[in-house]
């Protein structure tokens, strides 16, 4: 198969899909759903996890078939029985859990399915090289198509599914959540792209949580709601208010905490800590019943920072003082007999088994205490879980489903279930909300104040500034690894927060 080099679109795609219904099992996902773009618009997908949008999108992209309803492009009925089917008529779908294989080089991820083969048959090497190298120059990229996928860090290897779908030039691109693991400069680089290809006619699909950049980017919106179409409309005939609204129900708090709590004594405290390659002279104090935050830009070392002092990262100089003892974390055991727990980042490398049952994963450091001898005792295992399933109100089946036939969001709750059983006194959360619709932010949000107003002591790292004004009491700034400022809550806002995280004097 052979690709073009050049950025040319000559159609105009007109998409339409109608009374769209799909049913998993007893469960209405979908109830008559309508959908339309057009080439040249880009249309923001909103709803909350477990809305419908992904189960929509994914019948669009032939991984699944629709109950009922139609799917009309440019006029004629199609049927995708295959994500094939639905490529070959100019579809492109870049899922939010990536499909790359970290064993392979960029180039051959790109082309993985569809080499290039010379005329003895053997692959083309130096042709999937080059092809690969002119997209990336067409997106201003500086990357070596030779670099293996593992040595990427989680933004890039997002920017290398948003080039395979540029390769194959797609006259329609699905984006699910294309942003969350993006800096500032590289979400730019990709919202410049996507107007480039809006220029060219491309039809653009874009599923967000973060609806300032839904606002910044996006031509036109459907919000969906337990499975129906809600509302459809322009972009500038809205506000994020709106959406937020639309998205579940009722309105949304936006501001800064109202409330400061009386925090008890210290519970952690760092000296001084450094470990020579991604923090270095971090010193701050943590008390029980406040929420502080930690923030910054992408790489500023405050998630590698948390990870050592949770005997999951590399070893450090300096003093770490748990509940005023002197300690050296060495193992993430140890640090859970100490009353610490760790909400990882990234939930599918770090967060969730794939491979096991909801109950699994959200029971996952509880099983020790659920024996009756060297039996699993499974009655209290399920008892366990369901306080937290009920508090954090996750949208599940049985519990004997597997953890990935739950929405993104819905899988951050079990992971943060699944450290709540454990009833921490330090409880870390890294990006807690990532993936998370706006609704079950404010769910989360309020998870953490409660737990502060019960003695947690609560730390959020975040790049998200306004999630750290919205629960956090105090939060650090860091900056190339060390802590640029301290900032109470009077003086939190995002142009502070900001001029410290770009080291602005």
């Amino acid at each position: 198969m052979a690709y073009a080099t050049a950025l040319i679109f000559r159609y105009n795609m007109k998409l339409e899909m109608k009374e769209i219904s799909k049913s998993f099992g007893s469960n209405l996902v979908l109830d008559k759903v309508d959908f339309s773009l057009q080439g040249g618009e880009i249309k923001a997908l909103l709803g909350e996890n477990g809305a419908g949008k992904s189960t929509l999108m994914n019948i669009l992209g032939g991984v699944i078939l629709c109950d009922s309803g139609k799917i009309i492009i440019d006029g004629e009925e199609v049927v995708f029985s295959s994500p094939k089917e639905s490529l070959d008529k100019g579809i492109a779908f870049i899922h939010q859990e990536l499909n790359l294989i970290n064993d392979l080089a960029i180039y051959e991820n790109l082309f993985i399915g569809r080499e290039l083969r010379k005329k003895n048959g053997f692959l083309d090497k130096e042709k999937m090289i080059d092809e690969t190298r002119k997209v990336f120059e067409r997106m201003d990229l500086e990357l070596n198509p030779e670099t293996m996928v593992r040595d990427l860090d989680a933004s890039y290897k997002q920017i290398v599914e948003i080039s395979r779908a540029m390769l194959m030039n797609a006259r329609l691109v699905i984006m699910d959540e294309p942003t969350t693991s993006l800096t500032d400069p590289e979400i730019e680089r990709v919202f410049s792209f996507m107007k480039r290809l809006k220029n060219e006619s491309v039809g653009i699909i874009f599923i967000s949580h973060k609806l300032n950049e839904v606002m910044a980017i996006c031509d036109s919106y459907t919000v969906l709601r337990d499975g129906h179409m809600v509302s459809t409309g322009e972009i500038c005939s809205v506000s994020s208010s709106d959406l937020a609204r639309m998205m579940v129900g009722h309105d949304i708090k936006q501001n800064k905490r109202s409330d400061i709590m009386a925090c008890g004594k210290v519970v952690l405290e760092a000296k001084d800590l450094c470990d020579g390659e991604h923090f270095k002279n971090i010193s701050f104090k943590i008390h029980e019943g406040e929420v502080v935050g930690f923030t910054g830009l992408l790489g500023d070392g405050r998630s590698e920072l948390f990870q050592s002092i949770f005997g999951a990262g590399s070893q450090y100089t300096g003093t770490l003082l748990v509940n005023g003892k002197k300690a050296r974390i060495k193992s993430t055991m140890q640090a859970v007999e100490m009353g610490i727990a760790y909400v990882p980042r990234n939930r599918k490398e770090n967060g969730i088994v794939k491979d096991l049952s909801i109950l699994e994963n959200g029971s996952l450091v509880t099983m020790r205490k659920c024996k009756k001898g060297i039996l699993l005792d499974r009655s209290r295992l399920e008892n366990e879980f369901e306080k937290q399933k009920n508090a954090l109100r996750i949208k599940m089946g049985s519990n004997d489903d597997m953890i990935t036939s739950l929405s993104g969001g819905n899988q951050q709750k079990v992971v943060l279930a699944k450290w709540l059983s454990l009833s921490p006194k330090i409880l870390i959360l890294d990006n807690p909300t990532q993936g998370v619709d706006v609704g079950a932010k404010e769910e989360i949000y309020d998870i953490i104040l409660d737990l502060a107003k019960n003695g947690v002591a609560v730390i959020v790292l975040s790049s998200e500034a306004q999630e750290i004004i919205r629960v956090s009491s105090r939060c650090y700034v860091m900056y190339h690894g060390s802590i640029v400022g301290e900032l109470d809550q009077e003086h939190m806002d995002e142009h502070e927060i900001m001029k410290l995280a770009t080291g602005v004097k």
